[in-house]
């Protein structure tokens, strides 16, 4: 057995990417950028389609089931395609289906039927499933074993740059144009008394200002399908396509890290979605705008981001599993906070989550899949995706709790966020459970 001191030896000595994959580390890399940004132009659009739609916030958060249903459906087809074909043209189908899910918003507008928008993001997330089930593994390949998580970990970091180009499109030029969203001197929203030929003018309004984005970056998509298309990229595949499907499916469910490490992903994307999507709704229940609420869910990914640097580093010298439960500990702290605390004590409770939650998912990702074998990685990786089918079933659970208005003498929107609470206790237990398995 390797002790932690010689473990993080062979890390230091194995170079986190080699030079002959320098460049599809780059390409690939930008991907967890442009995923990112489809991810959290996204959440607020929930707080946005919730006025303009005049829904509940139930039946707004099922932008959130569409988007991450896409996920569990998607996922394992891509590993199977992978599996016959290769990275790359899962990669380039991946972009395609973006692209088309991107385009599509142009006929939803038109339509001005919310169930619409929710098939554009359906859609749109076969792509990211694509793009998410390829490139993780993808990443974990180029190099050594030894320094797959850290090497999982720094592009991971990208991702967050990508999200805060969504959340900053989101803040500066589509919630403070949404004219649904006008106050009264006491800071309510007034839509809902307007008369309806006016709410239809607004209306038609604020959807094309909620849709300029997703063609801007289906544009984007294409430009990166055609550079992707033309690099040279080692030519692998997810092995196993010669071996039948149920070997692998029995030694993956076997694998008890990996088997802990899907079920607990669930819960991290659930966390992450419930608290970044309705951290506005947190400020609103404060007086807050929903253009100013977003530039706090602005911090919190900045914060998100540089945590993310620094647990990258960090694990030079802590094993991935220890670090996990600490800042597990560490966002159910700030989640306590964020529901007991009213006020802007809280909001700020619930922003500081974020930095704890930054090495989350590329942690549980990679701990999860160190012990699978190569010819298993292809459906392991999907099945990791496919777990990100939690940011589907939670959030209208949330919304269905913050309709209720007030629990137990505390703010329904403050006592919601004792789901994502229930989460970071879960995560917490998987990083104690899997320093046994190091």
């Amino acid at each position: 057995m390797k002790t932690q001191s010689s473990t993080v030896t062979t890390k230091e000595h194995s170079p986190l990417v080699p030079k002959k994959y320098i460049l599809t580390f780059i390409l690939i890399t930008t991907l967890f950028a442009m995923w990112g940004f489809a991810n959290d132009i996204t959440n607020p659009m929930v707080a946005a389609f919730q006025t303009v739609m005049e829904l509940s916030a139930a039946k707004a958060s099922l932008i959130q089931f569409a988007f991450y249903g896409g996920y569990a459906t998607m996922a394992v087809p891509a590993a199977l395609f992978i599996r016959r074909y290769s990275y790359k043209k899962g990669i380039l189908l991946g972009l395609a289906l973006y692209a088309i899910g991107a385009f599509m918003f142009i006929p939803a507008a038109n339509m001005q039927k919310f169930s619409f928008f929710c098939i554009s993001l359906y859609v749109l997330t076969f792509g990211l499933a694509f793009l998410e089930t390829t490139a993780n593994p993808f990443i974990l390949s180029l190099g050594s074993k030894a320094t797959s998580t850290r090497r999982l970990n720094l592009a991971q970091a990208f991702n967050p740059m990508g999200s805060l180009c969504g959340m900053a499109v989101a803040s500066l030029i589509v919630l403070p144009n949404l004219l649904s969203d006008a106050r009264n001197e006491a800071g309510e929203i007034v839509f809902g008394t307007l008369d309806e030929a006016t709410k239809e003018t607004i209306r038609l309004h604020d959807i094309a200002v909620i849709r300029d984005p997703y063609v801007a970056i289906g544009i984007v998509v294409l430009v990166m399908l055609v550079v992707i298309a033309l690099a040279k990229m080692p030519n692998i595949r997810g092995a196993g396509d010669e071996e039948k499907h149920s070997g692998t499916l029995r030694r993956l469910f076997k694998n008890k890290e990996y088997r802990e490490g899907v079920v607990t992903q669930v819960f991290y994307v659930a966390a992450q979605i419930m608290t970044w999507t309705f951290i506005i709704q947190y400020a609103d229940n404060l007086g807050i705008s929903k253009a100013t609420a977003q530039n706090y869910n602005i911090l919190a990914m900045l914060m998100f981001l540089c945590f993310r640097f620094a647990g990258t580093f960090l694990m030079r010298y802590i094993r991935p599993a220890t670090l996990l439960s600490v800042f597990g500990i560490c966002a159910a702290c700030c989640t306590l906070g964020a529901i007991f605390i009213v006020g802007f004590a809280g909001l700020v409770c619930l922003v500081a989550v974020s930095a704890f939650m930054s090495i989350m998912f590329p942690s549980i990702y990679g701990i999860a899949l160190e012990k699978v074998e190569y010819s298993d990685t292809s459906l392991g990786a999907a099945f990791l995706v496919m777990a990100i089918v939690g940011g589907a079933l939670m959030p209208p659970l949330q919304g269905t709790i913050i309709d209720c208005g007030t629990i137990a003498g505390l703010p329904a929107v403050n006592v919601s966020f004792a789901l994502p609470l229930i989460c970071f206790i879960v995560i917490t237990i998987y990083g104690f459970r899997s320093r046994r398995f190091e």
